[in-house]
């Protein structure tokens, strides 16, 4: 149990914590110290030993790209920690294990909701909202929302989405909050799309939703419309993946398939 308790004992400081739990929001992404430092509010001399303890006890990877050192989550070891401690400490008591009879097993074939979030709900977010509607309306209710909603969408977001065919006069900026609210919409899913988004630690969702990061561009900030056009294209190329999966396959498997849509290019058709 060596690698066990060097990975419990690294866990166990609040921001090698904290840093632990950013790097699994933004799955797969690799992120550079500065980065790291710079969300999380830690000094480099201080984050430097925290990387090093966690890349230590190989719970995340480290990778050289030029003169930058990128950091990830290590999934497996992660996954054969959270093993080790429901299996062997626990001994798979079906009461610890975190799931409940909706969620058990496979996902089923019923309507599931999924939820995209950016930082404004001005642009990004409503396109994916737009998209998996028009593709799977009909298997997936469809919401989106911001972690720092704006006061309405981007007119050139609307703008594109009435060009593709959407329908936008269900579409507006709102906080993350209210559907987080007691009465929400219990997720099945929740997708950032943005970077800010999933830096923004909101917590457990309650029902336990699958998670990914499919971060795209900002056309925002850009303010083009070919910016708006080339963030449209990239959340179709990943929503229609999505949306091609089955309904019945198991959680795990399902997880691993939305974490290897992130890594799709950009470009991809």
């Amino acid at each position: 149990m060596e690698k066990e308790i060097s990975q419990l004992s690294a866990l166990a400081h609040p921001q090698r914590l904290a840093i632990f739990r950013l790097l699994m929001r933004r799955f797969p992404d690799r992120l550079p110290a500065g980065e790291i430092g710079a969300v999380l509010a830690i000094r480099p001399s201080t984050l430097s030993a925290y990387l090093s303890a966690l890349h230590g006890a190989g719970l995340i990877t480290q990778e050289r790209r030029g003169t930058s050192l990128l950091y990830s989550v290590a999934r497996d070891s992660a996954e054969e920690l959270i093993s080790f401690l429901f299996h062997d400490c626990c001994r798979d008591r079906a009461d610890l294990s975190g799931t409940d009879p909706d969620h058990a097993g496979r996902t089923g074939p019923r309507i599931r909701n999924v939820l995209f979030l950016c930082s404004g709900n001005s642009a990004r977010s409503l396109m994916a909202e737009s998209l998996l509607r028009q593709m799977a309306g009909d298997r997936f209710e469809v919401f989106s929302a911001g972690t720092e909603a704006r006061s309405a969408p981007h007119p050139m977001a609307l703008d594109l989405l009435t060009t593709k065919g959407h329908d936008t006069a269900c579409l507006w900026s709102k906080p993350v909050s209210t559907l987080r609210a007691g009465d929400g919409p219990r997720m099945d899913f929740v997708f950032s799309v943005c970077d800010r988004a999933a830096n923004a630690d909101l917590g457990n969702w309650t029902g336990h939703p699958l998670q990914g990061h499919w971060a795209v561009p900002d056309p925002v900030g850009d303010d083009a419309p070919d910016a708006f056009a080339r963030s449209y294209e990239a959340l179709q190329n990943r929503i229609a993946r999505f949306a091609d999966l089955p309904d019945d396959m198991p959680r795990p498997v399902l997880q691993r398939q939305i974490d290897e849509i992130a890594l799709l290019s950009l470009a991809a058709s």
